[in-house]
């Protein structure tokens, strides 16, 4: 395990801290807690943390341009204003399914975004990764319980997936310029031979993937075959999800969760649900627009 230092960003507790994404021409991070229908910004590397109410459980968000956000809801893609806001239905995807909800989500540098699915219950292969581009929705893969780790190599050849409930990672070889896949998946990761689950990823400039592990407290930097790097402890064992902050997109911040812990548990994890700064210098990049 590194000896990192890593800090609070934000001390603001999550039910379900996720889908963390920095904005770089405002300097600001933005995340969400899933559970309680929070959106959560923060101007980097410091500030108040401002806490929007949504009306609908969402989990992940893409720029789209300087007036306007891509969320990810329980409902399907809605677009929202920045200034304001307010939000508009853009395409529902699994409007009718009330039991199921949003979970991971990344851009594609192509500008096309994977966004999966999930039972609200995590049942199981209730949920399912789709693929949104210029308007059109496709469902990529079926039959998944949790759907994580959504990130893309730089070059956009390859895509990551991963089931949190199987604890495996996949990667699959994509068409650069759409983002679809080419090929059929293959199996990258047997997440059980590291302590926590396989949670949220991004990858860096050169290609490494960093992973949080639920329950594992740790961060994760895994070679693009799954060759296990380095690991950063963190300071909540519910690590969720790491995005690239920072005008050089040189550091790390990591969201995590509080979701299923008793009093006690709460009371031995004290920092569950913050969200952290990694004082760890890495070639990090920015996702790109989704384009609609």
């Amino acid at each position: 395990m590194s000896d990192v230092p890593v800090s609070i960003l934000s001390d603001v507790a999550c039910h379900l801290g996720e889908g963390p994404t920095y904005d770089p021409h405002a300097d600001t991070l933005f995340w969400f807690d899933i559970l309680e229908r929070k959106l959560l910004e923060l101007p980097y590397p410091g500030g108040q943390t401002r806490i929007h109410d949504l009306p609908v459980m969402a989990s992940a968000l893409a720029a789209v341009d300087e007036k306007r956000q891509l969320l990810v809801t329980e409902t399907g893609l809605q677009l929202r204003e920045r200034d304001s806001g307010a939000l508009t239905m853009h395409v529902e995807v699994e409007a009718d399914r009330e039991n199921t909800r949003s979970n991971d989500a990344r851009v594609h540098p192509a500008g096309a975004l994977w966004f999966g699915t999930m039972g609200k219950a995590a049942q199981e292969q209730a949920g399912a990764i789709y693929w949104f581009f210029k308007g059109e929705v496709r469902r990529l893969f079926s039959h998944i319980t949790i759907p994580n780790s959504i990130c893309f190599s730089p070059d956009g050849a390859i895509g990551y997936f991963a089931d949190t409930h199987e604890n495996r990672l996949y990667r699959v070889a994509c068409d650069p310029e759409t983002g679809l896949p080419v090929d059929d998946p293959v199996l990258t990761l047997e997440g059980n031979e590291i302590p926590g689950g396989i949670d949220g990823s991004v990858v860096d400039a050169t290609g490494t993937l960093w992973n949080a592990r639920w329950g594992g407290g740790r961060l994760d930097a895994l070679t693009s075959r799954g060759e296990l790097i380095r690991s950063i402890q963190l300071p909540a064992r519910r690590a969720t999800c790491p995005v690239f902050v920072g005008p050089g997109a040189d550091r790390l911040a990591v969201t995590s969760a509080y979701e299923g812990l008793d009093e006690d548990a709460r009371r031995a994890d004290p920092d569950a649900g913050k969200t952290f700064l990694v004082e760890l210098e890495v070639e990090g990049r920015f996702d790109p627009p989704v384009l609609l």
